[in-house]
């Protein structure tokens, strides 16, 4: 295939991509639009997809030891009332567990992660313009420069540039009617897995990321996808959170001017395959964004990018290996993706939540075979 790779976007499923590739021998090049490649978000709750990922990735340990990694699942009803608990295994599997991590935090390591394994980071730039002549990628560079490469593949998320490029007809991202809350705040000393709050008019879950601090969610439905003011976001949020018990009441105490409060409509896309053209391919939200109901889009973007670095570094021709890795790749995304919104759509309709357990129980464990 050639050892030049582009990397558009520095996100999680762009750099597991480049450590991937770069480690088994191609020069990769990574550029991200952002100067100083900030990150954006509170904490990110994994699934055992995401911890057997980032464990093929060899970086489970630093996660364990900078996030959380923990077993089972507790649910309570809305006054705090536990309702069920999950058995725990004995020395759990990564695929068994679960967990959560600050957002930053999951980018330091992925970050360093990409300059060890040689990469070339180029920061401030954007892929311009985009020549496939069927033997390589021509790329200008917003900063003037241009360079050439064997593949090209775009991780720029929901709102990629590459997509609209490659698939000007493609499908836009789609509001589902749900908006998520995320919070920051101190961990609960006795909290040792993933809560869920379920049965009233919001779902809300508490989540571990760290030895001192835990994520917290909200799923709200705001059908006419409404507008939260700065000065209006602790208020709405201070509401939402009057209704429960167990530990809430006291995280919605400590809740103040200087709380980490992030709010997001829920938006998904699914391309059709193939998510790629010629020489140039779309990884991760680029190509299937999901919304956060099974807490798995962070591991099949992981996945995507260890999946690319196998079969472009295969042997094969490039579009053998790009057709192979849609092969391997886009059943399991629509998995997510879909069920992921059909569970959204039933909480909205506020109807028996048997069948989103059910939907989520049977997805998880499909996702448990190898990718």
């Amino acid at each position: 295939m050639g050892d030049r790779v582009l990397v558009v976007g520095g996100g999680v499923g762009g750099m597991t991509a480049a450590i991937s590739l770069a480690r088994r021998g191609v020069a990769v090049t990574l550029i991200d639009a952002d100067p100083q490649w900030r990150v954006y978000g509170a904490g990110i709750s994994v699934t055992g997809i995401s911890l057997r990922a980032f464990d093929d990735l060899g970086i489970l340990d630093e996660v364990r030891e900078r996030g959380f990694v923990g077993a089972g699942i507790r649910l309570r009803s809305v006054t705090g009332h536990v309702i069920m608990e999950s058995p725990v295994p004995e020395n759990p599997l990564p695929i068994q567990s679960g967990g959560g991590i600050l957002r930053p935090v999951l980018h330091d390591i992925l970050s360093r992660a990409v300059r060890a394994a040689g990469v070339e980071v180029r920061l401030g730039i954007k892929a311009e313009a985009l020549h496939d002549d069927g033997d390589g990628v021509d790329v200008a560079f917003s900063d003037g420069s241009s360079g050439r490469f064997d593949v090209v593949a775009a991780a720029e998320g929901i709102f990629s540039a590459t997509r609209g490029m490659l698939f000007p007809q493609a499908p836009a991202p789609r509001f589902t009617g749900q908006g998520c809350w995320r919070i920051l705040a101190p961990r609960p000393a006795h909290l040792d897995r993933t809560e869920l709050y379920v049965g009233g008019a919001v779902k809300l879950g508490i989540n571990p990321v760290s030895r001192d601090e835990i994520y917290m969610f909200v799923l709200e439905h705001v059908p006419d996808n409404p507008w939260f003011a700065p000065e209006e976001q602790l208020p709405h949020l201070d509401a939402l959170l009057a209704p429960f018990g167990g530990d809430i009441p006291a995280i919605r105490a400590g809740l103040g001017e200087a709380s980490q409060i992030n709010y997001r409509p829920l938006e998904w896309l699914l391309l059709p395959s193939p998510w790629y053209k010629g020489r140039v391919v779309l990884i991760g939200d680029s190509a299937h964004a999901t919304t956060p109901h099974m807490a798995s889009g962070a591991g099949i973007a992981v996945e995507d990018g260890l999946v690319l670095g196998e079969e472009l570094t295969s042997g094969t021709s490039v579009d053998e290996a790009l057709a192979r890795f849609m092969a391997r790749r886009f059943e399991r995304a629509r998995l997510v993706v879909e069920n992921s919104v059909r569970i959204g759509e039933i909480e909205m309709a506020a109807g028996d939540q048997v069948p989103a357990t059910t939907i989520m129980g049977e997805t998880m464990h499909l996702l448990q075979q190898p990718y």
